[in-house]
Parts: C-alpha cells; sequence; structure tokens
C-alpha cells in the first residue's frame, strides 16, 4: 500500500524521526509518492538500508528506471555525471577526481579552512547577531570548492544562487524555473573550460581539462558534468553539517557546554552530528535493475528506490538510545557518507570543514544562541538533503 505523507515538505524535514520510527517498526520498506520524481520505494531499517547501498542490483543511472526522469535536452549532459553512473564508468570517473579528495590532500587545506572561519566571524562578531547559514555556514565550504577546483573568487555568489535553484524539487515547474540557472551554469562552465584549456590555472578543474586532452579519457559532456557536481556536491551537505549541527548544539546545552570545555572532542562530535541531523536525509535515486526483495517486499523492476539514511541513523539496533546527541558516542557506524562503491568521495574535507566551522564558533562566540524560537525555523522543501533556510543567531 502507497503511503500519503510527502517526504520532502518543510514540516515534515523538521522532524521527520517519527514516521521513520514508526515505518522500522511496521513498514520497513514503503511505497511514497514523491513530487517531481514519482513513486519511490522508500527503505528505512539500518541493516537493509546498508545493503541496498552495497547491492549492484540496485543501479544509479536513470536510464535503468521504468520511468525516464524529465530532463530539458540541452541538459542531457549533465547525466554523465560520477553520481548517476555505474561500473565501469563511474569507477573511471572516480579514480580521476579522488586524489584531490584523499586525507593527505585535505589536510593540507586545514589551515586555509580556519583563516576562512575566521575571516567570516570577523565581519559579524561586532554587530552581535547573524543568518549563521548566509554569514557562515555558506561561506566557508562554498569558499574552499571554489578555490579548490580553480574558479574566479568574484563568481563564487553566482554558483550558490544557480545552485539554490537547481536543488529544489524537481517538479516540472521547478525545472522550469530553473532553466535560466541551469543554461547560465552550463554556458559558464563550458566558457571557463575554454578559457582554462588555453591559459591553464591551479585547480581540479585545469587537470580535468588537461586530463581530456592528454588521454581523451573524460569527453566535454563528463567534463561539464563532474564540474557541475563537484560543485553542487561540494558544499550544498556540508552547509547542512555546519547549521544543523550548530542548532543541534544549541538544542543540548549540556553536550555545547562538554565541548567547549575538551574542544579535542570535536572529532567524535562531527561523526555525532552527521549522524543525529542528517545532512543527507536520503540516498540519490537508485533503480532496481531486476525484481528484488527487501525486507519481506517485493521491489518491482525500473522501481524507483530510497534509502532512507536519516532513518537508519535512528535505528535502536545499532545505536543505543538514538534519539539523543552523545558528542562521545563510540562505535558511531552512521550512513551519513552512504556505503559501498558510492560513498562520499567528499567525506574527508566535509568532515575537516565541519569540525573547523563548529569548534571555531563555539569557542569564539561563548554566549551563542538562538535568535527566534525554534518552532519558526524553516527548512528547506528539497529531495534528498535536508537543511535550514536559516538560522538567526545572536550572542
Amino acid at each position: 500500500m502507497e503511503h500519503s505523507i510527502n517526504i520532502i515538505t518543510r514540516e515534515f524535514k523538521a522532524d521527520p524521526f517519527p514516521f521513520y520510527a514508526l515505518m522500522r517498526a511496521e513498514k520497513p520498506v514503503c511505497c511514497v509518492t514523491v513530487p517531481g520524481m514519482g513513486k519511490a520505494w522508500l527503505v528505512t531499517r539500518y541493516d537493509d538500508v546498508a545493503a541496498v547501498l552495497k547491492d549492484s542490483r540496485f543501479a544509479k543511472n536513470p536510464l535503468n528506471a521504468s520511468e525516464q526522469p524529465w530532463l530539458p535536452a540541452f541538459a542531457k549532459p549533465l547525466q554523465r555525471n560520477m553520481l548517476d553512473l555505474d561500473e565501469p564508468d563511474h569507477a573511471r570517473l572516480r579514480t580521476l577526481v579522488h586524489k584531490a579528495f584523499t586525507p593527505a590532500m585535505v589536510e593540507r587545506l586545514q589551515e586555509r579552512i580556519q583563516r576562512i572561519a575566521d575571516h567570516l566571524l570577523d565581519a559579524v562578531e561586532a554587530k552581535g547577531s547573524m543568518d549563521l547559514v548566509r554569514a557562515y555556514a555558506l561561506p566557508l565550504p562554498l569558499t574552499v570548492i571554489v578555490e579548490l577546483l580553480g574558479i574566479p573568487g568574484q563568481d563564487r555568489d553566482r554558483f550558490h544562487r544557480w545552485s539554490k535553484a537547481l536543488v529544489k524539487t524537481p517538479t516540472r515547474l521547478n525545472m522550469v524555473f530553473a532553466l535560466p540557472s541551469l543554461m547560465a551554469f552550463m554556458r559558464y562552465l563550458r566558457q571557463l573550460f575554454r578559457q582554462l584549456r588555453s591559459a591553464p590555472q591551479e585547480g581540479l578543474l585545469t587537470a580535468l581539462v588537461q586530463v581530456e586532452e592528454a588521454g581523451d579519457r573524460l569527453s566535454e559532456d563528463e567534463l561539464l558534468a563532474m564540474a557541475f557536481l563537484l560543485l553542487i556536491a561540494g558544499h550544498e551537505t556540508t552547509v547542512n553539517l555546519i547549521s544543523s549541527g550548530t542548532l543541534a548544539l544549541l538544542q543540548y546545552p549540556d553536550q555545547l557546554e562538554r565541548l567547549r570545555a575538551d574542544p579535542s572532542l570535536i572529532k567524535s562530535a562531527v561523526e555525532e552530528l552527521l549522524r543525529y541531523t542528517n545532512p543527507l536525509e536520503t540516498t540519490t535515486p537508485r533503480y532496481a535493475l531486476e525484481e528484488t526483495t527487501v525486507a519481506d517486499v517485493t521491489i518491482p523492476r525500473g522501481a524507483l528506490v530510497l534509502a532512507a539514511v536519516a532513518s537508519a541513523n535512528r535505528d535502536a539496533t545499532q545505536f543505543d538510545d538514538p534519539d539523543r546527541l552523545d558528542i562521545t558516542r563510540q562505535a558511531n557506524r552512521h550512513l551519513a557518507f552512504g556505503l559501498g562503491a558510492h560513498f562520499c568521495l567528499g567525506a574527508p574535507l566535509a568532515r575537516l570543514e565541519g569540525q573547523i566551522a563548529i569548534n571555531t564558533i563555539v569557542h569564539r562566540l561563548p554566549h551563542l544562541r538562538l535568535a527566534v524560537p525554534v518552532e519558526s525555523l524553516r527548512w528547506r522543501a528539497t529531495p534528498v538533503l535536508r537543511g535550514l533556510e536559516a538560522l538567526p543567531v545572536r550572542w
């Protein structure tokens, strides 16, 4: 039986966890209708989510769907991104960029990320208040990914405007409104690639352009899709981690004070904030290559499947007292970055950005508090992601 709840409304995003707890107990694989996506099978238990993420019978390529997602013809090249491809294409594309995101490479960015965090707080500290999303959680990872890719800094704000338009619910109406952003984004990237071929710069995009020319291993469409993916995936989820993570600490003052008293807890704190807040609520879509049974439920061939990471991360079979924030939680095997072949490439970078951003704001603003009632906060009505529109704070 299909479930009537809409899992991408602002109201649902504010607290999806009671629904997921009910589904884990009564209907661990349920059918829901997602605006812009159609009918989807939602997998909610930890073990089942983990199994789906590792099972090659659940493919990423939308060409395997029984109903093809609508995309304007000019945007078809974006389907060549590694997130939406299966082996061997996925592994080939991932190999081209993984060196830029290894823990050792990311560690070299530590001082730069710290300078960005301090600079952003320097700009607002005397004001006594800010929207933490706009003034801090967003510009930090966006600046990092733009610099890492080698994109001119003055174009940073344009990228976020485009990105925000493109991660909305993929209804036809939203897609129509997003078309100008999508066209501008793709036009900009194609022009940038031409510039980088004639005048190479420091950065990952130049490296990818040169790989394309040297070995013909990256087509123009693949290059476009890769840049598009890295720019959006490279900052959207981290914005959610920093803002939702800060909100969670403000809601658990005992945990906030514990972190202030012992900054060395930041690594376990960020792992717990990833588990507890779920910047990525569900995985991106997968499609059943064949009729497959999960938790005694038969998923038909070609069906769209969403693995509910936010539900798995609150599963009591895996986590003691899962609805409580505990920044010292041990053996925290959360699935916030996925699992298997599509495990998040940017996980080391997101972790480091989250650690630096949260530790810095916690210690530089000891009187940090919410400036509005928590009930008035607006959550973004987007598929896959879970994050705040704004987080007004004062100190």
